[in-house]
């Protein structure tokens, strides 16, 4: 695979929306595409080749929406210039590339991240947009229950151990490890984060950026940083046995260590770190606790109804602990606001898993997932689905966001 990442060379967005994007000149098109999709909250751009021509979907609220198709003949132009922008080899095609490039907008950085894949038909570019500084979130507001957030915090505020954020890719991890890094970012005390990349830059924290083809991986960078009289340790992602082994010793000697696992609850976490070689000793003396998180949607403010769910379907299964007398929520009918979509904005479901003096025991003895995940409930633990239900009854999502993210989660 072919990478290269380029100079991050600042440039102003026109202000202009064009009403025919294929009649501009493709300078001015790419530019035109990245305005939009800031201005509609885009995480993503997809630019594709397809038989009509040549696709341009946004990702919206996690969601890909339609919302252009150039003639395709553009293909090659509108990619040599994402290309150049980004520092990438323009005659290079047959192989994947990864660059990026930098813009402002309003007084805000914005970092553009830039993957292309030969794909039938052509090249296919994914550019994400993400704000380069200056986008602090407030864990308070990002979705946690007051109970959640309690445990949570109860975790974070001990001087050593390992917390883990759990779940799939694009689920929100990052953004509670940087809102609770920020909480916790004094001036008595040192932060150093390993990440790949780093995607906020937060003042107070040296940030270390994962070079593989340096020799600068999580594990070698996680030994150095320990060298650097840290108190706190935020490896962005555990990827491999030698990250696992190196962030729990990391903890056992007097750190508070975070990081990321792609597991699909908290207790599953356990499961994982066993797996990549971790002794159940270690894991259990060093774990305080794993957080799971998923993304709702939230239903559109505009054209919002109420509804019951129907007998005999996923929703109402999902309402089994619910008495009848509250089955009342809400959705979207979709509106010119939502993009006809009823959802507008995300928020995040959580499920905080304290590891207790009871899990420890259990995870010595390589208990089974389901039988840490049955310990944690008895002892005050709500699932992810339990709180997206919670959500859905405060009116903030609908049962079938629900169902589509959590499902099997109860």
């Amino acid at each position: 695979m072919a990478v290269r990442e380029g100079a991050l060379a600042s440039r102003q967005f026109r202000a202009e929306k064009p009403k025919e994007l294929a009649m501009l000149p493709v300078p001015q098109l790419v530019d035109a595409l990245l305005q939009q999709a800031l201005q509609e909250r885009a995480s993503d751009i997809h630019i594709e080749p397809a038989t009509q021509g040549l696709r341009v979907r946004f990702r919206i609220d996690g969601m890909l929406r339609e919302k252009e198709l150039l003639p395709l003949e553009m293909q090659a132009a509108v990619l040599s210039r994402i290309k150049l922008l980004s520092a990438l080899d323009i005659a290079e095609k047959r192989l994947p590339q990864d660059g990026r490039w930098r813009v402002q907008k309003e007084n805000q950085d914005v970092d553009v991240r830039v993957s292309t894949l030969p794909v039938q038909g052509g090249e296919k570019a994914v550019l994400r947009i993400l704000p380069f500084r200056g986008m602090r979130q407030n864990i308070e507001t990002l979705g946690f229950s007051k109970d959640a957030l309690q445990r949570y915090r109860l975790l974070y505020q001990k001087p050593q151990g390992i917390i883990l954020i759990c779940g799939p890719t694009g689920s929100g991890k990052t953004t509670t490890l940087y809102a609770t890094l920020a909480e916790l970012n004094r001036p008595e005390s040192n932060l150093v984060s390993i990440e790949d990349p780093v995607e906020l830059q937060l003042a107070g924290m040296n940030q270390v950026q994962v070079n593989a083809k340096a020799g600068l991986t999580f594990a070698t960078a996680l030994r150095a940083i320990l060298r650097q009289d840290p108190n706190i340790i935020m490896v962005g992602e555990i990827r491999d046995a030698e990250t696992a082994d190196a962030a729990v010793r990391a903890a056992m000697t007097g750190h508070l260590v975070f990081s990321t696992l792609h597991t699909n609850d908290a207790a599953g976490a356990v499961a994982r770190l066993l797996d990549l070689g971790v002794p159940p000793f270690l894991v259990a003396t060093s774990l305080l606790g794993v957080v799971a998180q998923r993304l709702v949607r939230l239903v559109c403010q505009e054209c919002r109804q109420s509804y019951r769910p129907a007998e005999h379907t996923a929703e109402e299964m999902l309402l089994k602990d619910v008495p009848e007398g509250k089955r009342s929520f809400v959705k979207g009918c979709g509106c010119a606001a939502c993009g006809q979509t009823g959802y507008r904005g995300r928020q995040a479901i959580y499920e905080v898993m304290p590891v207790t003096s009871r899990l420890r025991q259990l995870i010595q003895e390589k208990a089974a997932a389901y039988e840490i995940a049955a310990a944690a409930r008895e002892e005050g633990m709500h699932t992810m689905s339990e709180d997206g239900v919670a959500k859905a009854a405060a009116g903030l999502t609908s049962l079938s966001e629900v169902v589509r993210v959590a499902a099997g989660m109860a």
